[in-house]
């Protein structure tokens, strides 16, 4: 055996390694029970869904994997591991149990230290393909394990849930907001529209223009037959006659009826019904802009509320934490196997490399 030691000094030390960590993965290395559950993202929104070339390839679209991202990050945030720390007692449980190699070295070791064990006794990963996240959690009782996995499905329904109904209520209120502002401006114009209309004692000057025209029409078109009848007279009657001093007179009666009407349309001297009408056509088309903003408005926030309910996510569970009934964890024959094999494997170059020089030697 010395000579065997003496000679090959690499392979005694490859023995001796693989016998001292072989005996801790079957004698000394702690339990560990792993809880497991699967969790999917879910929202009310109905759509077809959008095939192409990648969601063939991965099996789903892709539509939720940003979401179930968010959800694993803060899964293993910091802020989680407080939560853990206050609700789980997680320091306690991971510093008093376990062997020396596996346990937490201290219960009052800094976040970032604490934080880095965390993710080693906590998995949080996407299934792209099936579109789940799967959660597996390590204690050093079922119990213990059960419990952070149960906490970490809570909280992390409960920060998604907060979360898109946070920014579900900002886009709510931001509309809201315009609404309020819009329905103002839109109380503003139209109050402007009637004081005019009761300060000129006209609900629609535009309409009364539009009717002076038209008695003006009618009445030059009066004047158009008297003064052809005036030229029919005269071939035969004289101007001191009874009938022509009568078609006379309503000439004349008819060309003051239009030049006063023509002059409560356009007075030089102010209040003229054309400078009236066009400053309610103003004031009424800034009337039905400001409508018609806050009817859109008010669509725009029904739709956005409509919108906002369909697009809050829900964590759904496809299975709940798990009560370990026996430790998973560590996998002693799997970890001596490899072990030994690359402690092998080494070895065996190192053998290589010592003839190697030997055999350059001599």
């Amino acid at each position: 055996m010395k000579a065997f030691i003496k000679k090959y000094p690499h392979w005694a030390i490859c023995l001796a390694l693989i016998v001292v960590v072989s005996s801790y993965w079957a004698i000394w290395a702690s339990d560990r029970y792993v809880s497991h559950t699967n969790v999917v993202l879910e929202s009310p929104q109905i759509s077809a869904p959008e095939i192409n070339f990648s969601s063939l390839l991965s099996g789903s679209g892709s539509a939720n994997t940003a979401d179930m991202l968010v959800l694993r990050d803060y899964l293993l945030s910091m802020d989680m591991l407080q939560l853990l720390v206050k609700k789980a007692d997680f320091r306690q449980h991971y510093s008093q149990n376990g062997d020396i190699f596996s346990r937490l070295s201290d219960s009052d070791v800094p976040l970032e230290e604490l934080q880095d064990y965390y993710l080693k006794r906590a998995s949080v990963e996407l299934d792209d393909y099936a579109g789940v996240l799967r959660i597996d959690v390590e204690a050093y009782t079922s119990e213990e394990a059960h419990k952070i996995a149960q906490l970490l499905l809570t909280e992390g329904e409960r920060h998604m849930n907060e979360m898109g109904r946070r920014l579900a209520e900002e886009q709510v209120r931001f509309l809201e907001m315009q609404v309020n502002d819009l329905k103002k401006d839109f109380n503003q114009t139209r109050q402007a529209l009637l004081d005019y209309q009761n300060e000129n004692g006209l609900v629609s000057p535009t309409g009364t223009v539009e009717s002076i025209s038209s008695v003006v029409s009618t009445l030059e078109g009066q004047l158009a037959i008297m003064k052809a009848r005036k030229t029919a007279l005269s071939s035969y009657q004289s101007s001191r006659s009874a009938e022509m001093m009568r078609v006379n007179s309503e000439i004349e009666a008819l060309e003051q009826q239009i030049a006063h009407e023509r002059d409560r349309v356009a007075r030089q001297t102010g209040n003229a019904l054309n400078a009236i009408s066009s400053e309610y056509q103003t004031l009424q088309l800034q009337a039905q802009f400001a409508q018609e903003s806050y009817s859109g408005a008010l669509s725009a926030l029904q739709s956005t509320r409509i919108e906002a309910a369909r697009k809050l996510k829900q964590v759904s569970i496809l299975q709940s934490p798990t009560m370990p009934q026996y430790p998973e964890k560590p996998e002693r024959l799997y970890n001596i196997t490899v072990f030994a094999v690359i402690a092998l494997f080494i070895t065996l170059i190192i053998n290589m490399l010592v003839l190697i020089i030997k055999d350059h030697r001599d």
